[in-house]
């Protein structure tokens, strides 16, 4: 009989793993943890806010650190992860069919011949090594040769680095053995719609993890799913007591989800619309580990949408948080407006 688990185990288990009930301390281990599935960097240092939910003494700049590195990781979009993991977030994606290989291999051989080992402006590359459009550069990483740094502010920069020895079927078994520890319980639908593969290779991929006796099977208020073998003590853990208050970015880990996954985070379908809009999603306000609202920000200014009404203690400790933000560039402090 398969285990059941209800919706309080399962997000207990995913801020556990989040480290979003207690940061862990300081240091180049702990950025490598909170990064263990990869932190969405599209939006301008949202990496940085999602490591600052997550770690402890973070500055403006720790997103730089040697421990981290950037890349286009799941869906081409900007991520941070672990240095050591670049492999498993690009070629993981390598393309399973063979003009999908070719074309990657194409650009990867273009830029190769036209940069060497400069580092260089994405859209002087994009001009110089006539790779079509622009973005088609991005095809590129799923070869592993790819490296790129972006502030936020300009054009991101791109460098050529040694192919990892990785094959592209090792990498996504390790990169479905971090997406389940974080967003399990889930699918292969789900985890090809995150890593941006074909369903075919994710279900090769669970397939080869279910067959090593990786993968346990679980009922779910979603229906029925996959966690990690692993994982299971975690599951049937206690929920531990959350934090106060959390501030997450646009895109982080607890929130990118997308169909039952929404539901079971925030059960109300108005709510949901809120969080979850058509356009450039806002932040989260996590309040004792229910999504309780939604933030955005415009410089020193957090303007925050509460869906219930908040105690006194509740207020004081998000705008601590909202105070603790390690933002670059702020000249005042910041002025938190709450809206209904």
């Amino acid at each position: 009989m398969a285990l059941v688990l209800t919706r309080d185990q399962i997000l207990g288990h995913r801020r556990r793993v989040s480290a979003l009930d207690a940061r862990l301390p300081a240091g180049s281990t702990s950025l490598e943890a909170a990064a263990w599935a990869g932190l969405q960097d599209s939006m301008p240092r949202a990496a940085l806010l999602s490591l600052h939910a997550r770690v402890e003494g973070l500055a403006p700049n720790s997103w730089e650190d040697p421990a981290l590195s950037q890349v286009w990781g799941p869906r081409f979009a900007v991520y941070v992860v672990a240095a050591r993991d670049r492999a498993l977030f690009t070629v993981s994606r390598y393309p399973g069919d063979a003009r999908g290989r070719q074309v990657a291999e194409d650009i990867a051989a273009r830029m190769r011949e036209f940069m060497g080992d400069k580092k260089m402006r994405f859209d002087d590359v994009a001009a110089g090594a006539i790779v079509g459009h622009p973005n088609s550069m991005r095809y590129a990483t799923a070869t592993g040769i790819v490296a790129i740094r972006w502030d936020g502010a300009r054009q991101p920069h791109v460098w050529l680095v040694p192919r990892p020895a990785i094959s592209p079927q090792d990498a996504r078994r390790a990169a479905a053995n971090r997406y389940l520890h974080v967003f399990g319980p889930s699918t292969s639908t789900a985890f090809a719609g995150w890593l941006g593969i074909s369903p075919a290779q994710a279900r090769a991929t669970f397939d080869e993890l279910t067959a090593a006796g990786e993968l346990l099977g679980v009922s779910t208020p979603m229906g029925e799913a996959l966690i990690l073998a692993s994982d299971e003590a975690s599951f049937r853990a206690r929920p531990g007591r959350p934090a106060a208050a959390r501030l997450l970015p646009s895109g982080d880990t607890f929130t990118l989800l997308k169909g039952a996954d929404r539901e079971l985070l925030v059960p109300d379908a108005g709510q949901r619309a809120a969080l979850w809009t058509p356009r450039v999603w806002p932040g989260a306000l996590l309040i004792n580990g229910e999504v309780a609202g939604t933030w955005r920000r415009d410089q020193h200014r957090l303007n925050i949408s509460a869906w219930r009404h908040l105690s006194p203690a509740e207020v004081r400790a998000v705008e601590s948080e909202a105070d603790s933000l390690p933002l670059p560039g702020l000249t005042r402090p910041m002025a938190v407006t709450w809206k209904d």
